[in-house]
């Protein structure tokens, strides 16, 4: 988009016949833009580990995704300066037309204090002491007018602050004008690459349905991640330490008492599944869960933090040891708010639902020493 089209719309948006933007309207921008921006840190932390990881269909497929997400979320960003610009254009024009008024209402307040002064002379009705009962009264008369002289002053000096505030408000309004045009430009070009990199996962998706070995290579390499999960588990359980979890009530007696740990429905169940897009066997070790994505997602019990970090296909992931040997692990969140050796309260928040390939999507797993459960059954209220 030119400068000349991005200036014709907030043109267009200025001439509206629409209510004046409210403050809490920028501030709401204001706080989406921060989200964005930590989701756009969380997927720059998933990228460069990312690097670090052994080649394959599943590290290619999730390197196109996560850029897919980038481009997503700065398009988002661009859309909301966009209109955080178009705000700030609405703003200062209303903060202008206020000062605007203000300097007419100050100038007839003069004209008519002027003409009224200019009636009298210059010294009023005091020219003859005579005129007045008294000389109190001569004096209190003399007391108004130089007063009114004084506001007089004050009305020219409230009338020359507003006029240089008028000026500085202009100069802002311009500025905002251009900021406007430049954010349109950007978020005509973020939507572009977008749709670039969203038709990119989909022929790559489309190349993988079609591709029986490749089809093999992802089936073999969500198994190899399964197992390293398994052997990190393993690690935790065997690892002797000394701060070891002790829950007020066993685990082991909360089953069906659960909460769930965040809202939503069931996109996958326990067990061994078809993918409808990899038409890859896999077993679901847990349950993938359909939800709003950045919607909270919260410690389904008491529980220390062992893992909180980017775990291969899994995202970030946090895994809580509840005591007993029991676990539970929250993955393919979009961003952690847990620190590894901290212990949450049941409903603490964790993190928050990120999005795969299929959508916004949270995993939740519980196991007891290695072995997967199915969650659903320690749930008070069922993924349906």
């Amino acid at each position: 988009m030119s400068r000349t089209r991005g200036l014709l719309l907030a043109a267009v948006l200025l001439g509206a016949q629409e209510p004046p933007a409210q403050p809490q309207d920028l501030s709401k921008v204001k706080g989406r833009l921060a989200e964005i921006q930590a989701a756009l840190t969380a997927v720059d932390q998933q990228l460069t580990a990312l690097k670090k990881r052994r080649k394959g269909v599943l590290v290619e497929l999730q390197g196109i995704s996560l850029q897919a997400d980038r481009v997503r979320a700065q398009a988002e960003q661009a859309r909301l300066k966009r209109d955080q610009a178009q705000l700030e254009v609405l703003s200062i024009t209303r903060k202008k037309e206020e000062i605007s008024k203000e300097i007419r209402q100050r100038r007839d307040e003069l004209r008519k204090e002027v003409r009224w002064m200019q009636a009298l002379g210059p010294l009023g009705d005091l020219g003859l002491v005579s005129g007045f009962a008294s000389f109190e009264q001569y004096l209190v008369q003399g007391r108004y007018l130089t007063y009114l002289r004084n506001q007089e002053r004050l009305r020219l000096d409230r009338i020359q602050h507003l006029q240089t505030d008028l000026a500085r408000r202009e100069t802002e309004i311009q500025e905002a004008m251009q900021r406007l045009a430049k954010e349109e430009e950007e978020a005509v070009r973020f939507q572009a690459s977008l749709q670039l990199n969203e038709n990119h996962l989909e022929t790559f998706l489309e190349g993988l349905k079609q591709d029986e070995s490749r089809q093999k290579e992802v089936q073999a390499e969500l198994a190899e991640e399964a197992l390293q999960l398994e052997r990190m588990l393993t690690g935790l359980i065997g690892k002797p330490r000394s701060d070891t979890f002790e829950a007020t009530t066993a685990f082991a007696n909360l089953r069906g008492e659960l909460p769930q740990p965040t809202p939503g429905t069931l996109a996958q169940g326990f067990g061994e599944h078809l993918h409808p897009k990899f038409h890859t066997k896999t077993m679901q070790s847990g349950l993938l869960i359909t939800a709003a994505a950045g919607a909270p997602v919260t410690a389904v019990a008491d529980g220390k933090v062992v893992f909180a970090d980017i775990y291969q296909s899994f995202g970030p992931m946090v895994i809580l040891d509840h005591g007993g040997g029991f676990f539970s692990l929250y993955t393919h969140l979009r961003g952690i708010s847990a620190a590894k050796g901290q212990v949450l309260k049941q409903g603490e928040s964790l993190g928050t639902v990120g999005v795969t390939v299929d959508g916004p999507r949270l995993g939740f797993e519980i196991r007891h020493l290695t072995q997967p459960q199915d969650p659903n059954k320690w749930l008070k209220q069922h993924y349906r």
